[in-house]
Parts: C-alpha cells; structure tokens; sequence
C-alpha cells in the first residue's frame, strides 16, 4: 500500500503554538482509506455549528484548500474514491470530513461509538459534536478488544493490513490506526493517544532531536479522559516506535508531519 501523510488541518492556540491535524491517505486495493479526516468543507463554511467554543480556543489558521477532500481532488481522484475512513476516534478535528465523504464506510471502534452518540455521559455531551456525523454516515463498529497483534496490545483488521487498535485514555473508545505499508514498514497512527512526540522518541524520522513541548503536554491533559491510560499509552508507543519497522506519529505534533511530509 501506498501511503500518504496529509495536514488537513491547523491550529494556532495561544501558548501551545502550531498544531496540525496529521491523516494518512492510503492507496490500498480495496480504494482510497483515509485514517482520520481533519477539518472538512462544511467547517470552514459554518465553524459556529460545527466546531462550536473550542474553536475560539484553538484558533484555526488553515482553509478550505487544506481539507482531505481538496487533497483527495488534487491527486485526480473524487470522493466517491475514498471507499474506507478509519477513524482514532470522533473529535471534531478528526472527523470534521466525514460529510465530505458521504459514500464512505466508517470504522470505528464501538466504545468510542457510545461515547459520542449512543451512550455519551456528561463530559461527552460536552466533548463531541453532533453536528459532524448528523450526515448519517455509514459506521462499521468494531466490539470489544480484538484478536491477539503485537507489544501485548489487540486490534481489529478492519481492512488486509490496516488494524484498529484499542488504545483509550484519550477518549473512552480511542484507538491507534496501523497501517502495513510493505518495504516502508508499519506506520502506526496514534491519534490523540499521544501529543508531544518526545514523550515516546527522542528523533523524528528524519533525525532531528526532539525536545519537550511542555504546554502541548499540559493541553494533552486537560482534553484526556484518563491521565493513567495516556501515561500508560505513551509507554506502549515508546515500545512500538523502538522496535525495527515501526514508526509511531501522532496526530497534532508538527515536526513529525515536515518530516514526512
């Protein structure tokens, strides 16, 4: 499979300094796969409904030309090409692009499912927008952990060599999005699983040294639900990312998108 690695969207917030929202394009056999989707058209057309206060918060500075759709478009494809998106979970800034992809089978796992729509408690009515999903999306929804895969975790092969991987903390249901890219080796995305890429490598993939983004870790822990899982997460990275073929990238960490970029 062949692999692309997208910004579909940044942020400034004040503080934290630039963040991006990271997605994968895949060229697999079963058709265009997008892992996350970032901002989607009808964000920037009505940033209010869609991604409500937090946006104040956030600050987006990117645009229309940025969203998966126009890069999708720009590499000669459509929409109606994107046959799988999977997703890490259902924050606004990885699904924002759900609606532009309407014929789409969504993956997700059925914890984060619950969390954002059918079961959500008082922290995820106040987390999750109902606004990006109200284009009844096609979900497929992966129950439970999932069959044995590697470092001690499980997942769900949701499509041949693409693994949902349960990994919450972040949000209820999150989950790592691995994708086996052949010569090029796994490529595991970690969603929100992780923020400050130092937290579990000391170089990005180019070889530049990574150094601590304090407040992008304090951002981390104000958004996540379990400080334990997170700190538990990061440790089961680390393990992943060290081990011969696997590369780990976040989805908001800059350095790491430049450099595949």
């Amino acid at each position: 499979m062949v692999v692309h690695h997208l910004s579909c969207g940044t942020f400034d917030p004040p503080l934290v300094g630039e963040i991006v929202c990271h997605v994968l394009l895949v060229e697999a056999d079963a058709g265009l796969v997008l892992v996350d989707t970032g901002l989607g058209l009808r964000d920037y057309a009505d940033p209010k409904g869609r991604i409500g206060p937090t946006g104040k918060l956030l600050r987006p500075v990117s645009g229309v030309p940025d969203t998966a759709l126009r890069q999708v478009e720009a590499r000669g494809y459509s929409a109606a090409d994107v046959a799988h998106v999977v997703v890490t979970h259902l924050d606004f800034d990885h699904i924002g692009g759900l609606s532009d992809f309407p014929s789409a089978t969504v993956h997700t796992t059925a914890d984060e499912h619950a969390a954002a729509i059918t079961s959500p408690d008082f922290l995820d009515k106040r987390r999750y927008r109902p606004a990006q999903w109200a284009h009844g999306p096609v979900w497929q929804l992966h129950e439970g952990k999932g069959d044995n895969w590697r470092e001690g975790l499980t997942g769900h092969e949701v499509l041949p060599g693409i693994t949902l991987v349960p990994m919450p903390g972040h949000s209820r249901g999150h989950a790592a999005v691995a994708v086996d890219a052949g010569e090029r080796g796994l490529i595991v995305h970690a969603g929100d699983a992780v923020f400050d890429a130092s937290s579990y490598a000391d170089v990005t993939p180019g070889g530049r040294p990574l150094d601590k983004t304090p407040m992008l870790r304090a951002f981390e822990q104000t958004v996540g639900r379990d400080r334990r899982a997170i700190a538990r997460n990061h440790r089961t990275l680390r393990r992943l990312n060290d081990t011969d073929g696997v590369m780990v990238v976040p989805a908001h960490d800059k350095r790491i998108l430049d450099d595949l970029r």
